[in-house]
């Protein structure tokens, strides 16, 4: 049996725009402990979990861009709109990938709220923790970040407070300077925190021409992971059509090599070679949505050669969530 943790009773620093301890989650935590922010005070979130909701996302405007901020996507934000608008006071709520401190959320000096997507969540729903944390991040002091807790069973969703018609419209950031208004006169601390955390960040980009699709740059090869809303068996089967008939690339050198499940969603991933860069994979990415729509069309049984090409795509995949 693990040993239990020793907690610490000592209280985290009430934070304001000119003095916000930025601690990413990869960071040793302020209470000392020596373990990493997210394996330490940053699971304080992290309690039992109720039933589990397969699609936190589905209704919401942009589901697999949820997704790709939620698990692919290291430094982005999105403005939100709400259905009831912003409160007096609030000039605007901005989603977030992850927050200084790993904070659920913050209201920052200006009144403005940012939310945090890549947190631990207290139930099964990361739509109605989501939406239970903005709530209070809207009726927080200005200066002071929101703490987790488990959301009320009968709390709204996310998708009850934002508006349907609103955009969904990510905005990829090469680093974290978002955490902070005026990063170029930060204070000593917070530029060494900030430049750590931005030298952790994979370099990552989302393609214009096709929905929910980014591409990343790894030391050995780039990859495209593109989140993919179709019903999976009907994705499964067409993707290998298509793996089969050696049309499942997106150029030379480019590979097919798998997929992975994540909200409900599968997310077929791509091998790059180093040289691939994001403009290069936009038009090929583009011609293969539209190989994919003609698979996905087609009823006729998988072939042999289909179905060993299905084994091999489903072997390997994994499950995020």
């Amino acid at each position: 049996m693990a040993k239990k943790r020793p907690q610490t009773k000592a209280k985290r620093p009430q934070p304001t725009d000119a003095d916000i301890p930025v601690v990413g989650a990869r960071e040793p935590c302020p209470c000392g402990s020596g373990r990493r922010y997210k394996a330490c005070h940053g699971r304080a979130a992290a309690h039992a979990v109720t039933e589990l909701v397969q699609r936190p996302f589905e209704g919401l405007p942009g589901e697999g861009d949820w997704v790709a901020l939620r698990e692919l996507v290291p430094a982005a934000t999105v403005e939100l709109t709400l259905k009831d608008g912003l409160p007096e006071g609030v000039p605007s709520v901005t989603l977030a990938t992850v927050l200084p401190m790993a904070w659920p959320a913050l209201r920052r000096d200006d009144g403005s709220v940012l939310l945090g997507l890549q947190n631990d969540t207290p139930s099964g729903d990361i739509s109605r923790d989501l939406a239970d944390t903005l709530r209070r991040a809207l009726e927080a002091d200005p200066g002071t970040p929101v703490q987790a807790r488990r959301a009320p069973a009968d709390g709204p969703r996310m998708q009850d407070l934002l508006a349907a018609e609103g955009a969904f419209e990510p905005v990829v950031h090469s680093g974290f300077e978002f955490w902070v208004p005026d990063p170029e006169n930060a204070a000593p601390e917070v530029a060494a925190s900030l430049e750590r955390a931005n030298a952790a960040a994979i370099p990552t980009v989302k393609l214009t021409g096709v929905d929910s699709a980014y591409w990343c740059e790894t030391p050995e090869k780039n990859h495209l992971r593109w989140v993919m809303p179709h019903p999976e068996e009907r994705l499964l089967d067409a993707l290998a059509r298509l793996h089969a008939a050696g049309r499942s690339s997106l150029g030379e050198g480019t590979r097919l090599v798998g997929s992975f499940r994540a909200h409900g969603l599968t997310v077929p991933v791509w091998d790059l070679p180093s040289a691939v860069t994001a403009d290069d994979v936009e038009k090929p990415a583009a011609e293969f949505a539209e190989r994919l729509a003609t698979a996905l069309a087609s009823d006729a049984p998988l072939t042999a050669d289909e179905r060993r090409a299905r084994g091999g795509l489903t072997n390997r995949q994994v499950t995020l969530s």
